[in-house]
C-alpha cells in the first residue's frame, strides 16, 4: 500500500489541555420545588474520578449534555459555579426534547446499543433516528470547535458520539483527537447490518486513537474494515498502527487513513473501594446485613434493568439449581437487586414485569417458613450499601450475555480484603479476559453448567477460594482506573508501539491461558 495522501499519525506533541467530550456531563442537576433553583453536584462514577486529576493539571475541560432541557444560560451559570469549585471547566451543550428522543433513545440505544451487543433482531433502523443522531453529533462538534485550543488534547467518549471527530475536522480542527468505545464492538456478520456502516467506520477512522475494552473489540473492528478498506496493520501488543484505504472512490475527498488502535481495559479506583469496604459506615451496614442473612450464602447479582445483563437467563440458571440441588435449599440465597433504567421505554418496562414474574414464581415454589431464594429489590443503592453487600456477599453471580467490561465484577473483589468470595463470571463480559485465571467462567446461555458452576462456587474449600481471589485483586489492583487513564493517553501522544505490552485474551469454550512457571 503506498502513503500518498495518508494523515499522518503526530507522535511528537504533548498537548497542554485535555479536553473530555461525553454524551453527559459529570454532574447532576437538582430542581429546588420551592424556588425552581437548580442545585448542581458532581458525580461520582469511576471516570469522573480518574479525569478529575488530569483535568485539574491540565487545566482540562468537558463537554457534553448537562441533563436538562433549560434556558441556555441559566444552566451554564450554574455550570459556570461548580467549575471553580472543582478545578476544571464544564461546557454544556443544549439538546432539545425532540433531539434526546432521536439521538439519544433513537438511534443510540434502538440501533447502536442492541446491534454492538449482538440483538440485531431488537434494532430500529429508522432513517429519522440517524439523522437527529447525525444533527446532534454536528452540534457538539460546532461547539467544541468554538472552545478548544490549539494544543488541546480531545478525548470522545462512548457510541453516542462517534461522529464528533469528522465534524471537527471539518471546522479544521488539527488536534490530535482520541476515541473510546465503552461498549462491545461486534463482528462482521452483525455489524454490516447497519445500513450507514461506511458513514460510521469513516467517522472512526477520523480519530487519531479508537480504543477498545477488549482485543475481541479490537479484532472485530479491524475484521469490520478489511470489508470496506484495504488495511494494514502494524504492531502486536496492545497498541496498533492501521492505515486505511477505501476500496473504491467515494468521491468525497476520502484519503487514506493512518490511526492507531488499541485495547484498554477500563477498570476502577481500587483503592477507593477497599476503603469504602472497610469504612465505619460500611462496616456498621454490614453487622445489620450479616444478622439477617445468618450462616447462608448469599449469592449477589447486582445489575441495571437491562436485557443485555442476562437478567431473565440468571434467573432460569438459579431456578434449575434449586431444582438440581435439593441439599442446598435453606443454605443458600440470592440477593437480587436491580438499578431502575430507560424506564420509559416499552421493552424494559416488558422486561421488569417479566421479572418480578419470575422471581414470584420461584419463591412461590420454594420459600419455606424463615427462608426465601430471592431477596428482590427494584432501586438504587447508597455506595455503603452495596459495599456492605459486596462484603457478605460468598458468591457474586455476573452474567451478561454481552456487555464492554462489567465493573460490577472488578468493585466486587476490590472489595474483599480478606479474599474470602467467589466470582462467577460471563464469558461474554468484558472482564473475563482480565479475571478468566480466578473467576469461575459461565456460558450463560447454558443453564445446566451455569447451574453447576453456582453449585461448584458453594462447595469450594477456604483455600481455593482465597488463592482465586487473590489473584483477581492483583490483576485489578494493578490494572487500575489510573492505569487505563494513563496508557490510553500515552497511546495516543506517541509513546513507540514496542512499549505497549502484549495483553490478556480470552476465547469463549478455551480455558485459560497458562502463563509460564504456572501450576
Amino acid at each position: 500500500m503506498d502513503s500518498e495522501n495518508v494523515t499522518p499519525l503526530e507522535a511528537t506533541r504533548s498537548p497542554d489541555r485535555l479536553l473530555v467530550v461525553s454524551n453527559r456531563l459529570p454532574v447532576i442537576f437538582e430542581q429546588e420545588q420551592q424556588d425552581g433553583r437548580y442545585s448542581v453536584r458532581t458525580g461520582s462514577g469511576g471516570l469522573v474520578s480518574a479525569l478529575m486529576p488530569v483535568l485539574r493539571d491540565r487545566g482540562g475541560l468537558w463537554v457534553g449534555w448537562p441533563g436538562v432541557s433549560d434556558d441556555t444560560s441559566t444552566v451554564q451559570e450554574c455550570l459556570d459555579e461548580v467549575s471553580q469549585q472543582i478545578g476544571y471547566g464544564l461546557e454544556g451543550i443544549s439538546l432539545s426534547p425532540s433531539e434526546i428522543k432521536g439521538f439519544y433513545e433513537g438511534f443510540s440505544n434502538e440501533i447502536i446499543w442492541p446491534l454492538f451487543h449482538d440483538l440485531p433482531a431488537d434494532c430500529d433502523f429508522n432513517p429519522e433516528h440517524w439523522n437527529a443522531y447525525r444533527m446532534v453529533n454536528r452540534k457538539f462538534s460546532a461547539r467544541i470547535a468554538e472552545v478548544c485550543k490549539p494544543d488541546d488534547l480531545i478525548w470522545v467518549h462512548d457510541y453516542h458520539l462517534i461522529g464528533v471527530a469528522p465534524g471537527l475536522r471539518r471546522h479544521e480542527v488539527s488536534n490530535l483527537i482520541g476515541f473510546f468505545l465503552h461498549i462491545p464492538f461486534p463482528p462482521p456478520d452483525i455489524f454490516l447490518k447497519l445500513p450507514w456502516r461506511h458513514e460510521i467506520l469513516s467517522g472512526m477512522l477520523e480519530y487519531d486513537l479508537v480504543g477498545f475494552q477488549t482485543l475481541r473489540d479490537l479484532r472485530n473492528f479491524q475484521r469490520c474494515l478489511r470489508v470496506l478498506y484495504d488495511v494494514r496493520i502494524e504492531g502486536t501488543g496492545q497498541v496498533h498502527s492501521l492505515t486505511a484505504r477505501p476500496r473504491e472512490d467515494y468521491g468525497n475527498g476520502r484519503a487514506t487513513k493512518r490511526l492507531r488502535v488499541g485495547s484498554f481495559p477500563i477498570s476502577i479506583d481500587f483503592t477507593h473501594y477497599e476503603d469504602l469496604a472497610t469504612s465505619a459506615v460500611t462496616e456498621r451496614r454490614l453487622a445489620r446485613l450479616k444478622a439477617a442473612v445468618g450462616e447462608r450464602l448469599m449469592v449477589l447479582s447486582v445489575d441495571r434493568l437491562d436485557y443485555t445483563k442476562g437478567l431473565l437467563a440468571k434467573l432460569r440458571a438459579y431456578r434449575l439449581f434449586l431444582e438440581r440441588y435439593p441439599d442446598m435449599h435453606e443454605r443458600i440465597e440470592m440477593s437480587l437487586h436491580v438499578v431502575p433504567s430507560r424506564e420509559t421505554i416499552d421493552e424494559y418496562r416488558k422486561l421488569r414485569t417479566e421479572l418480578e414474574r419470575m422471581v414470584g414464581a420461584i419463591n412461590g415454589k420454594w420459600s419455606r417458613p424463615g427462608w426465601i431464594p430471592i431477596h428482590y429489590f427494584y432501586r438504587s443503592m447508597e455506595p455503603q450499601e452495596l459495599a456492605a453487600y459486596y462484603r457478605r456477599a460468598d458468591i457474586m453471580f455476573v452474567s451478561p450475555l454481552k456487555d464492554g467490561m462489567n465493573l460490577v465484577a472488578k468493585e466486587y473483589c476490590a472489595s474483599h480484603p480478606q479474599a474470602d468470595g467467589v466470582l462467577v463470571l460471563s464469558e461474554f463480559a468484558g472482564a473475563a479476559a482480565e479475571l478468566q485465571k480466578g473467576a469461575l467462567l459461565i456460558n450463560p446461555y447454558d443453564l445446566e453448567r451455569t447451574a453447576a458452576r453456582l453449585h461448584e462456587a458453594a462447595k469450594l474449600e477456604p483455600g481455593e477460594i482465597r488463592t482465586r481471589m487473590m489473584k483477581l485483586r492483583r490483576q485489578i489492583r494493578r490494572y487500575d482506573i489510573y492505569h487505563w487513564v494513563d496508557s490510553f493517553l500515552n497511546a495516543i501522544a506517541g509513546r513507540a508501539l514496542a512499549d505497549f505490552p502484549k495483553i490478556e485474551d480470552y476465547v469463549p469454550g478455551q480455558p485459560p491461558a497458562r502463563r509460564a512457571g504456572e501450576g
